[in-house]
């Protein structure tokens, strides 16, 4: 997946972490609609004057919007995690405690 591709789904996810619309993120950053859905698509690359926008609306350091290691489809997160969780099963403490985070989770 190229730069433009992983850097859009990543100002998507922001958004939507943020329960913002595309069409309330554009007004913020004052782009139209439809270039921010080409941002977010991969279609279009950012400006650095629209990129600097973004970071400030959206709450984000620079540097977060290039930390992409979690894009990954959810069999490949939900594969990792199992793996994960079967290598502590043989530490209580731990388990226990990540037990209490997923049933956090839950709640929300």
């Amino acid at each position: 997946m190229g730069i433009k591709k992983q850097l859009g789904q990543k100002i998507r996810r922001i958004r939507l972490n943020r329960g913002l619309t595309q069409e309330q993120l554009s007004e913020m950053i004052d782009v139209s609609q439809r270039t921010l859905s080409g941002i977010e698509t991969g279609d279009n690359f950012v400006t650095a004057e629209t990129f600097d926008k973004l970071s400030k609306s959206l709450n984000v350091s620079i540097e977060d919007f290039f930390f992409t290691e979690h894009l990954k489809s959810e069999e490949e997160l939900s594969d990792e995690i199992i793996k994960s969780v079967k290598l502590l099963k043989n530490n209580h403490q731990k388990l226990e405690f990540l037990y209490r985070i997923v049933q956090a989770l839950k709640l929300e």
